[in-house]
């Protein structure tokens, strides 16, 4: 579904992606696990068009995106839940929802609305309620599901586990591999190895801007170099 070909992507003089390549197959998780820094989101800003990549390629379902804009690579069929969650605070919940579903047709929304709602109950419970006033739990969720309500093909996560709790991390993931069972693909930017490697297909491991692994999701929490690193084993 994706393929992400030899990018190399600056910051003015900082050389922050040095030929990445990965591969994202429909219906799997995947993920990308490495340290603060290690390119990870700027991997994903390089997928939806914030970041132009100055050589190699990215596809997506074979048509080349890398050099279109961020709400054409949209229309194509992905959505991200972005870091740090980016709720519109002053808007309520279900406002939240309806501009993740701007370009779908407007016959579309309710069966979108109530399967976003399936998935997180806890939405339809305060969807009048200011986006700004929920938990960081919460909001998460609603930043998945704002991101689900354009019924993307492919959906980007970045850094899901941020800043929650520990059995709201538990209840994040367990979404993620529902939403993944109904069919979603998925590529998850984490920094909580143990658990994304324990939800994904497969994993890519970063390092200062290079892919220094890969391999299945249980392979490489086996891997003695991952443990060690990311595993604090």
């Amino acid at each position: 579904m994706l393929q992400v070909d030899d990018i190399h992507v600056y910051y003015g003089g900082i050389h922050a992606l040095k030929g990445i390549s990965l591969k994202v197959k429909e219906r799997q998780i995947v993920t990308l696990i490495g340290a603060n820094g290690a390119g990870k989101t700027t991997t994903l800003r390089s997928i939806v068009g914030l970041v132009t990549p100055k050589s190699g390629k990215i596809t997506f379902n074979g048509k080349e995106i890398h050099r279109l804009k961020t709400h054409e690579i949209m229309r194509l069929g992905i959505g991200i839940s972005p870091e740090g969650r980016r709720v519109f605070p002053n808007l309520t919940v279900l406002e939240n929802l309806e501009l993740g579903a701007y370009h779908r047709p407007p016959q579309e929304f309710k069966k979108d609305l109530e399967w976003v709602y399936s998935l997180f109950p806890r939405l339809a419970e305060r969807q009048k309620q200011l986006a700004g006033t929920l938990s960081g739990g919460e909001q998460q969720m609603l930043a998945l599901g704002r991101a689900l309500m354009s019924r993307p093909q492919l959906v980007l996560l970045d850094e899901p586990s941020l800043g929650l709790a520990p059995l709201v991390v538990e209840e994040v993931f367990e979404t993620i591999k529902a939403i993944n069972e109904q069919g979603s693909t998925i590529l998850l930017v984490e920094q909580n190895a143990m658990a994304a490697l324990h939800v994904a297909h497969y994993g890519y491991v970063l390092e200062t801007g290079r892919i220094v692994l890969h391999g299945t999701g249980e392979g490489l929490l086996k891997d003695e170099r991952v443990r060690k690193a990311y595993l604090g084993e």
